[in-house]
């Protein structure tokens, strides 16, 4: 059931709860109030301020994304390690670098270079 939000038309009448704003749960085919139920004073449904949070993936991002999982499913661990590597200095990503790492691991570059190389850039 959706939450309405409700204020006092005249705060300077109203109670504590419609002084301020305050919520009700109704179902969408109850009627609006039009009073406060605490005190009668008259009341207004106002437009809430959702506060929702999207966290949308850029096409380039999910394309490179896409595109480094394809090179780890065929097993191309060089690839995938220079695509992400590339890609995590561009944007400065630090978990693409991780990921870039672990592949330059698992297409046998030495463990040594590696720590020398992450260093290197995060110093």
């Amino acid at each position: 059931m959706p939450i309405y939000e409700y204020e006092a038309i005249d705060r300077r009448n109203a109670c504590n709860t419609c002084a301020g704003r305050f919520e009700v749960i109704q179902r969408m085919d109850d009627p609006l109030l039009d009073v406060c139920p605490s005190c009668g004073q008259k009341v207004r449904k106002v437009v809430s301020w959702c506060r929702g949070a999207v966290v949308e993936t850029p096409d380039e991002y999910a394309r490179i994304n896409r595109t480094i999982s394809e090179y780890e499913k065929a097993g191309m661990w060089s690839h995938a390690a220079e695509l992400a590597d590339t890609h995590s200095e561009r944007i400065g990503d630090e978990g693409m670098k991780l990921r870039a790492l672990d592949n330059y691991r698992k297409a046998g570059y030495d463990l040594g270079t590696l720590e020398k190389h992450a260093k290197s850039k995060s110093d």
